[in-house]
């Protein structure tokens, strides 16, 4: 399993999973698109490299997953495929996905933000906690 879904009162919280926190990190950025749409539908097909940086994990997380955001809203890609890794401060993603094509994708959720609010991060477990703004 990737991601589970947490209960949370307004927003959407998700924790997830992985053998390391770059593919926690990747499966969260999964569960980021999945809330925005059936992730499932999408292709492949053009790749994008995503940088951010952060002073700990848990500003890496909410950065690197901000810029995701950001990525969607500026030029409409969405992704279903990242492959995550980390160097000093910095998080490096290179993003696979298309455009989104509402027929095909089907809009689910429209994430307004990342919060900081209950994130967490696990590096011995590893798993990492966010809640997306709805």
């Amino acid at each position: 399993m990737r991601y589970r879904t947490l209960d949370h009162t307004a927003d959407v919280m998700v924790e997830a999973f992985g053998g390391s926190l770059e593919e926690c990190f990747a499966n969260a950025a999964y569960a980021l698109t999945d809330q925005i749409v059936d992730v499932r539908t999408v292709l492949p097909r053009e790749e994008r490299e995503i940088v951010a940086e952060g002073h700990d994990h848990e500003s890496m997380l909410y950065n690197f997953l901000s810029e995701v955001l950001f990525v969607f809203d500026a030029t409409g890609m969405v992704f279903s495929e990242f492959s995550v890794s980390f160097s000093d401060g910095e998080v490096r993603c290179l993003a696979r996905g298309e455009r989104f094509d509402a027929e095909r994708h089907r809009p689910k959720k429209e994430v307004k933000a990342i919060t900081y609010h209950m994130l967490a991060v696990d590096p011995v477990r590893p798993s990492v906690r966010v809640v997306f703004d709805i």
